[in-house]
Protein backbone atom coordinates (compact mmCIF):
# COMPACT_ATOMS: atom_id res chain seq x y z
CA UNK A 1 0.00 0.00 0.00
CA UNK A 2 1.35 3.26 -0.89
CA UNK A 3 1.47 6.30 1.25
CA UNK A 4 -0.62 9.35 0.52
CA UNK A 5 1.29 12.41 -0.53
CA UNK A 6 1.63 14.68 2.36
CA UNK A 7 1.28 18.61 1.53
CA UNK A 8 2.71 21.35 3.39
CA UNK A 9 0.43 23.47 5.42
CA UNK A 10 1.14 26.73 3.18
CA UNK A 11 0.43 24.26 -0.03
CA UNK A 12 -3.05 24.16 1.32
CA UNK A 13 -3.30 27.67 2.26
CA UNK A 14 -2.04 29.03 -1.27
CA UNK A 15 -4.63 26.23 -3.09
CA UNK A 16 -7.35 26.84 -1.35
CA UNK A 17 -6.87 31.03 -1.56
CA UNK A 18 -5.89 30.41 -5.09
CA UNK A 19 -9.46 28.95 -5.63
CA UNK A 20 -11.10 31.54 -3.62
CA UNK A 21 -9.84 34.25 -5.49
CA UNK A 22 -10.79 32.52 -8.89
CA UNK A 23 -14.58 32.32 -7.77
CA UNK A 24 -14.12 35.70 -6.84
CA UNK A 25 -13.02 36.79 -9.99
CA UNK A 26 -15.46 34.43 -11.86
CA UNK A 27 -18.24 35.65 -10.00
CA UNK A 28 -17.82 39.66 -9.82
CA UNK A 29 -17.01 39.48 -14.02
CA UNK A 30 -19.54 36.80 -15.14
CA UNK A 31 -22.04 38.90 -17.53
CA UNK A 32 -25.12 37.49 -16.46
CA UNK A 33 -27.72 38.37 -19.06
CA UNK A 34 -25.38 37.97 -22.18
CA UNK A 35 -26.25 34.15 -23.27
CA UNK A 36 -29.93 34.87 -23.28
CA UNK A 37 -32.64 37.59 -22.92
CA UNK A 38 -33.81 36.47 -18.97
CA UNK A 39 -36.12 39.05 -18.92
CA UNK A 40 -38.68 37.68 -21.84
CA UNK A 41 -40.75 34.56 -20.40
CA UNK A 42 -38.78 32.21 -22.77
CA UNK A 43 -35.60 33.09 -20.78
CA UNK A 44 -36.92 32.91 -17.66
CA UNK A 45 -38.37 29.19 -18.03
CA UNK A 46 -34.86 28.15 -19.42
CA UNK A 47 -33.01 30.37 -16.70
CA UNK A 48 -35.03 28.15 -14.17
CA UNK A 49 -34.66 25.24 -16.23
CA UNK A 50 -30.70 25.81 -16.16
CA UNK A 51 -30.74 26.33 -12.35
CA UNK A 52 -32.84 23.42 -11.87
CA UNK A 53 -30.37 20.96 -14.03
CA UNK A 54 -27.04 23.15 -12.29
CA UNK A 55 -28.28 21.96 -8.97
CA UNK A 56 -28.96 18.69 -10.08
CA UNK A 57 -25.58 18.46 -11.63
CA UNK A 58 -23.46 19.75 -8.95
CA UNK A 59 -25.63 17.38 -6.69
CA UNK A 60 -24.70 14.31 -8.37
CA UNK A 61 -20.96 15.89 -8.68
CA UNK A 62 -20.48 16.28 -5.02
CA UNK A 63 -22.28 13.13 -3.97
CA UNK A 64 -19.44 11.35 -6.49
CA UNK A 65 -16.89 13.66 -4.69
CA UNK A 66 -17.80 13.18 -1.59
CA UNK A 67 -17.74 8.99 -2.25
CA UNK A 68 -14.40 9.44 -3.70
CA UNK A 69 -13.31 11.35 -0.52
CA UNK A 70 -14.64 8.85 1.71
CA UNK A 71 -12.96 5.82 0.09
CA UNK A 72 -10.02 6.93 -1.47
CA UNK A 73 -6.70 6.75 0.30
CA UNK A 74 -5.64 10.28 0.01
CA UNK A 75 -4.19 12.73 2.92
CA UNK A 76 -7.10 14.65 4.77
CA UNK A 77 -5.74 18.04 4.34
CA UNK A 78 -6.48 16.38 0.22
CA UNK A 79 -9.92 15.70 0.94
CA UNK A 80 -10.76 18.92 2.79
CA UNK A 81 -9.11 20.91 -0.22
CA UNK A 82 -11.27 19.24 -2.42
CA UNK A 83 -14.53 19.81 -0.30
CA UNK A 84 -13.27 23.51 -0.11
CA UNK A 85 -12.93 23.71 -3.85
CA UNK A 86 -16.76 22.64 -4.46
CA UNK A 87 -17.95 25.00 -1.38
CA UNK A 88 -16.33 28.00 -3.62
CA UNK A 89 -17.97 26.72 -6.66
CA UNK A 90 -21.40 25.87 -5.23
CA UNK A 91 -21.47 29.50 -3.76
CA UNK A 92 -20.74 31.10 -6.74
CA UNK A 93 -23.20 29.72 -8.47
CA UNK A 94 -26.29 30.04 -5.69
CA UNK A 95 -24.94 33.67 -5.33
CA UNK A 96 -25.09 34.57 -8.86
CA UNK A 97 -29.00 32.92 -8.85
CA UNK A 98 -30.14 34.95 -5.59
CA UNK A 99 -28.59 38.05 -7.56
CA UNK A 100 -30.21 37.18 -10.90
CA UNK A 101 -33.03 35.91 -8.67
CA UNK A 102 -33.19 39.41 -7.40
CA UNK A 103 -33.54 40.98 -10.65
CA UNK A 104 -36.36 38.92 -12.81
CA UNK A 105 -38.62 39.24 -9.75
CA UNK A 106 -38.08 42.28 -7.27
CA UNK A 107 -39.04 41.63 -4.12
CA UNK A 108 -38.14 38.00 -3.49
CA UNK A 109 -35.02 38.73 -0.87
CA UNK A 110 -35.36 42.16 1.40
CA UNK A 111 -32.16 44.00 1.48
CA UNK A 112 -30.57 42.24 -1.71
CA UNK A 113 -29.48 44.59 -4.00
CA UNK A 114 -25.78 43.78 -5.72
CA UNK A 115 -23.87 40.94 -6.10
CA UNK A 116 -22.06 41.57 -3.30
CA UNK A 117 -25.75 41.28 -1.23
CA UNK A 118 -26.23 38.17 -2.82
CA UNK A 119 -22.88 36.93 -2.01
CA UNK A 120 -23.07 37.70 1.75
CA UNK A 121 -26.66 35.97 2.01
CA UNK A 122 -25.10 33.26 0.61
CA UNK A 123 -21.78 32.99 2.90
CA UNK A 124 -24.19 33.82 5.91
CA UNK A 125 -26.86 31.46 4.97
CA UNK A 126 -23.19 28.32 4.15
CA UNK A 127 -22.44 29.88 7.68
CA UNK A 128 -25.69 29.62 9.20
CA UNK A 129 -25.22 32.88 11.26
CA UNK A 130 -28.15 34.68 9.29
CA UNK A 131 -28.11 38.26 10.53
CA UNK A 132 -31.64 38.73 8.76
CA UNK A 133 -30.08 42.19 7.18
CA UNK A 134 -31.09 40.58 4.35
CA UNK A 135 -33.50 37.57 3.95
CA UNK A 136 -35.73 35.79 1.65
CA UNK A 137 -39.27 36.88 0.91
CA UNK A 138 -40.91 35.33 -2.08
CA UNK A 139 -41.72 31.75 -2.17
CA UNK A 140 -38.85 30.66 -5.15
CA UNK A 141 -35.89 32.72 -2.52
CA UNK A 142 -37.02 30.60 0.25
CA UNK A 143 -37.30 27.43 -1.84
CA UNK A 144 -33.83 28.15 -3.21
CA UNK A 145 -32.53 29.31 0.29
CA UNK A 146 -33.37 25.83 1.30
CA UNK A 147 -32.13 23.54 -1.45
CA UNK A 148 -28.80 25.77 -0.07
CA UNK A 149 -29.28 24.64 3.18
CA UNK A 150 -29.28 20.80 2.19
CA UNK A 151 -26.30 21.56 0.41
CA UNK A 152 -24.76 22.92 3.64
CA UNK A 153 -25.74 20.22 5.95
CA UNK A 154 -24.10 17.88 3.55
CA UNK A 155 -20.84 20.14 3.45
CA UNK A 156 -20.58 20.33 7.50
CA UNK A 157 -21.04 16.45 7.59
CA UNK A 158 -18.72 15.75 4.93
CA UNK A 159 -15.97 18.07 6.54
CA UNK A 160 -16.62 16.17 10.11
CA UNK A 161 -16.60 13.00 8.32
CA UNK A 162 -12.94 13.57 7.29
CA UNK A 163 -11.66 15.23 10.53
CA UNK A 164 -13.08 12.20 12.27
CA UNK A 165 -12.14 9.52 10.07
CA UNK A 166 -8.91 10.92 10.51
CA UNK A 167 -8.49 11.16 14.13
CA UNK A 168 -9.47 8.12 14.51
CA UNK A 169 -6.90 6.15 12.48
CA UNK A 170 -4.47 8.42 13.97
CA UNK A 171 -5.71 6.60 16.90
CA UNK A 172 -5.74 3.26 15.97
CA UNK A 173 -2.11 3.37 14.62
CA UNK A 174 -0.95 4.62 18.03
CA UNK A 175 -2.90 1.84 19.46
CA UNK A 176 -1.17 -0.45 16.97
CA UNK A 177 1.78 0.76 17.42
CA UNK A 178 1.82 0.64 21.22
CA UNK A 179 0.61 -3.26 21.15
CA UNK A 180 3.59 -4.03 18.92
CA UNK A 181 5.78 -2.40 21.34
CA UNK A 182 4.64 -4.23 24.19
CA UNK A 183 4.54 -7.18 22.22
CA UNK A 184 8.14 -7.03 21.88
CA UNK A 185 8.89 -6.18 25.33
CA UNK A 186 7.02 -9.21 26.78
CA UNK A 187 8.46 -11.60 24.50
CA UNK A 188 11.27 -13.85 25.36
CA UNK A 189 14.40 -13.20 24.04
CA UNK A 190 15.57 -16.56 22.26
CA UNK A 191 18.49 -15.04 20.25
CA UNK A 192 21.02 -16.07 23.46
Amino acid sequence: MTRPRRFPVAGHVLRNASAALCALLFYYSVPIAWAYNLDAWPGRTLGLITFVVGVLGLGWLVWRRVEYFLRAPTSTGGRVDGVLLVVCVVCVVFALYYYRLEQLQPGQFEGLSTRTDALYYTLMTLGTVGYGDVHAVGQVARIATMVQVVFDLVVLGTLLTIVTTSVTGRIEAAAGARRDVEDLSDSPDTTR
